[in-house]
């Protein structure tokens, strides 16, 4: 896996949130011997035990369930201390969600069959953000609590946690609850992380632009998962495959952010690569995969 990345052109790498157990020692041996450096890790990484692929939310930090809620605690700290030991300075994490319909899919499956400005598009998506507005509170409060917890370990090991942009309505944190977040905990070891197709897919519901969400995070961004997109919801794309304008990112990019490429392992390198170093010129900045 590390040699892939290295042949693609790439010195860092960010490790997912389906990194197995059994794969860490491998990527150990790889950084000790400097074939890869690990900017960043994905939360729950390594996965927890009995866990076969990728689970971000597995354990959801809203949860209400105390039991739950724990288990999202005690395997962020997890993630926290094997980004200690691979010399990461970032993890990236999902925050969970409040429990109610899924609005998001069929407001996608709206917008999907060219009904995205119709009357009936609207009434359902103020129905939903009416719906989690009168549920959010509690699942906020247990994120709070879930912070309250992990934060002072990523202090001390002086690793910053990257709260993730969510793309659906249903998910935590809106750029509100970002926001409260930030000024409630401040920036010393958590900020925003911006992804490229999660923001796209908000911007296609009428929620926010990315212009709107990176100023607004200005000076507070830690860094990106970049990608192509395609509306409704086709994230993951090598750039050049999708509609994505990446200069709209440029503005926003600052020298000490982490710039990570997420996409689909279905892709061939030859797919990937030369999109990839447009994109670089194009930011002017050092990016990892």
């Amino acid at each position: 896996m590390v040699n892939e990345v290295r042949t693609l052109g790439f010195e860092y790498a960010e490790l997912g949130h389906g990194t197995r157990l059994s794969l860490l020692d491998g990527v150990l041996q790889a950084v000790a011997a400097g074939e890869i450096k690990i900017s960043s890790l994905h939360n729950f990484c390594p996965l927890p035990l009995g866990v076969m692929g990728s689970a971000p939310d597995y354990y959801l930090p809203s949860s209400w369930d105390e039991n739950e809620r724990q288990s999202a605690v005690r395997h962020t700290l997890r993630t926290i201390d094997c980004a200690t030991t691979l010399g990461a300075k970032v993890v990236v994490l999902h925050l969970g969600l409040v429990p109610m319909r899924d609005y998001t899919m069929r407001l996608l499956g709206l917008y999907a069959d060219g009904r995205g400005e119709t009357p009936k598009f609207q009434r359902l998506r103020d129905k939903a953000l009416t719906v989690r507005d009168k549920k959010k509170q509690k699942h906020l409060d247990q994120v709070y609590r879930t912070l309250e917890e992990v934060l002072p370990r990523a202090k001390e090991v002086n690793v910053k946690l990257g709260m993730e942009t969510r793309f659906g309505i249903e998910e935590i944190p809106t750029e509100v609850e970002a926001d409260e977040i930030l000024k409630r905990f401040g920036t010393e070891s958590i900020m925003y992380w911006h992804d490229v197709g999660h923001a796209a897919v908000k911007e296609t519901l009428g929620l926010m632009t990315h212009e709107s969400i990176l100023e607004r995070f200005r000076g507070r961004t830690l860094g990106m998962h970049l990608q192509d997109f395609a509306p409704p919801a086709e994230d993951h794309q090598p750039p050049g495959l999708g509609t994505f304008d990446f200069a709209r990112l440029a503005p926003f990019v600052t020298e000490d952010m982490v710039l990570a490429w997420e996409i689909h392992p279905e892709w061939k390198p030859e797919e990937i690569v030369g999109g990839l170093k447009r994109v670089h010129d194009l930011l002017r900045k050092p990016v990892t995969v």
